[in-house]
């Protein structure tokens, strides 16, 4: 039998392209670049910033730092400043984004999201921030102890709310010039989980120094390990002083988490950040902040304080002070609590806020209230990946389908140009009408639903699940509110749009139309302008709506509530 030459020959060079290759893979070259990720908010590339210190090993484990930007800044830019890289004299940020200048080799790896531009640091940015990490952490091994994150202005106020929302990934963080959020300020127990370092110019015409002294003595009334950094005659430019020499390096190289410390005090009001170290909250009180405050005394030995706390899990597998087969001390609340040696236990508040116990698989199995990925409000329906759905079921007229498409366009509308120093929030939604919707998108999208059960096929589909609706014809009022349906959210917007009469004021992170959206809470309702709100509340754990609210829409006589 003849030999099949090209079977030897196809074999052969099968063997030698597997022997090789490790070593014709494509290597990243070492020193600053632009990388990108697939963001499933709205399938587009996003970019991000990174640097590979020279020599780099992909077989060691590196230290990582996270820096998030200003605003009008970039990623580009953010990763020469935080190495102490400010523009050259008389160069323009336009121009020193177009090159990386050369600096000296530090031994991390460094990422600066890009997240969509000047766009704060909450709903998609944010989540930008994490896909950020996790593509690093795909990419390159990266030593868990040690990823620490900064951010200055914008990014400084970023810093403090990825920071304290979810302290048990960072192993310290700082600030430089804060400007946080709404809300973060309340955060501020959870920085006992870490070492935060603070910057500021005491000359600062954008954000004002007496914030971040506020925070700095607050923090350390609360002993957390703080440092503080003032400038003097700094205006707002404090990352020139903060980054220089790439000092911030040399304080990250001091610090380490420890993923198993003895005591976790963590506070929170979403289920979205429900988690610090070996603490989980399974339910909180609606609309509070929900506290907790737990140490270990001694081994297997426990005092935990409480408060707007319904529910929490405790998961001490692996940790040195937790002993299997031993007991088990717990004192919750200054009472004492029974539970067995199970590294994994979970306590209840007993009805009409009684005494805490453990409580069983099939009590937890069973619940369907507000929870992580239900819970609100209604900014949690645009936070991720989201759909604009307008409504075309009772057949409208040209010039009427027209305004509806207009007002879902706008709703949509975040890359709005704004000016040349802010630009454009690159996210870019899609608008359809009802019936383009298809079971994909409702698989893997949140949906926008303009409109009423009479016109938007999605919202009379349905009808009955949805605790209150707009009277049909109604043109003075505007309900919006966000309901959990089939693993995703639906936020229906009925009559006016919700940033009817808002004023185009402030300084413009986000457009006017989703100004206001990080402060609604799950339903609100108003007459002729929503800078009016005649209801802006939650609805109950059980997601009905309360008394007080139900009472206030019948006495409009603009709503049909739901039986």
């Amino acid at each position: 039998m003849r030999p099949n030459w090209k079977s030897a020959v196809l074999s052969l060079t099968l063997s030698f392209a597997a022997i090789n290759a490790d070593v014709l893979a494509q290597k990243l070259p070492s020193g600053p670049q632009v990388l990108t990720f697939f963001s499933d908010a709205d399938d587009t590339e996003q970019p991000y910033g990174l640097y590979l210190p020279a020599n780099f090993d992909e077989n060691k484990k590196y230290p990582l730092v996270i820096m998030l930007h200003g605003a009008g800044s970039n990623h580009r830019l953010a990763l020469r400043r935080v190495f102490g890289k400010s523009n050259a004299e008389g160069e323009t940020d336009v121009e020193a984004t177009r090159y990386f200048p050369k600096w000296d080799n530090v031994d991390y790896i460094v990422a600066s999201p890009y997240a969509r531009g000047t766009a704060g640091y909450q709903g998609v940015p944010e989540q930008d921030v994490y896909d950020v990490l996790a593509d690093v952490k795909r990419r390159f091994k990266i030593d868990e102890d040690r990823t620490y994150l900064t951010g200055l202005s914008m990014g400084g106020g970023g810093t403090l709310w990825i920071g304290l929302t979810r302290p048990d990934i960072w192993a310290a963080i700082a600030p430089v010039c804060p400007a946080p959020p709404a809300g973060t300020f309340d955060l501020a127990p959870n920085a006992t989980n870490f070492p935060v370092h603070f910057f500021h110019g005491d000359a600062d015409p954008v954000v004002p120094v007496a914030g971040t002294q506020k925070w700095v003595s607050h923090l350390q009334d609360l002993g957390a390990e703080v440092s503080y950094k003032e400038f003097v005659d700094v205006k707002h430019d404090s990352w020139v002083n903060a980054y220089d020499n790439e000092y911030i390096f040399q304080w990250f190289d001091d610090y380490k988490r420890n993923p198993h410390p003895d005591r976790v005090r963590f506070v929170s009001r979403q289920y979205k950040y429900d988690k610090a170290f070996w603490v989980t909250f399974n339910r909180m009180a609606v609309g509070k902040l929900a506290e907790i405050d737990a140490k270990f005394t001694k081994e297997n030995a426990l005092d935990i304080k409480t408060q707007n706390l319904e529910k929490f899990t405790l998961n001490l597998k692996d940790h040195p002070k937790f002993k299997p087969g031993a007991g088990l001390t717990l004192k919750i609340d200054g009472s004492n609590v029974n539970a067995k040696t199970d590294s994994v236990i979970t306590f209840f508040r007993e009805s009409g806020g009684g005494k805490w116990a453990v409580e069983g698989a099939t009590i937890m199995s069973i619940y369907t209230g507000k929870k992580k990925g239900a819970e609100g409000p209604i900014y949690a329906a645009f936070a991720s990946r989201h759909v604009y759905v307008y409504g075309t079921a009772d057949n409208p007229s040209p010039e009427e389908l027209k305004k509806r498409v207009d007002i879902a366009t706008q709703a949509a509308s975040w890359s709005q140009y704004r000016g040349e120093f802010l630009g454009r929030i690159m996210f870019f939604p899609r608008v359809l009408a009802d019936k383009e919707v298809r079971p994909s998108d409702i698989e893997s999208s949140n949906l926008i639903l303009f409109g009423t059960k009479e016109t938007n096929a999605l919202i009379a589909k349905h009808a009955d699940m949805l605790p209150v609706h707009l009277k049909k014809g109604d043109t003075a009022h505007g309900l919006f509110y966000v309901l959990p349906m089939e693993g995703h959210y639906i936020a229906v917007s009925s009559g006016l749009p919700w940033w009817t009469g808002v004023k185009d004021e402030g300084f413009p992170f986000v457009s006017v139309m989703h100004r206001k959206l990080p402060e609604f809470k799950d339903i609100i309702f108003f007459k002729d302008s929503s800078a009016n709100l005649l209801i802006d509340n939650y609805f109950t754990q059980e997601w009905k709506l309360d008394d007080d609210t139900k009472r206030k829409l019948s006495a409009s006589g603009a709503v049909d509530i739901t039986p």
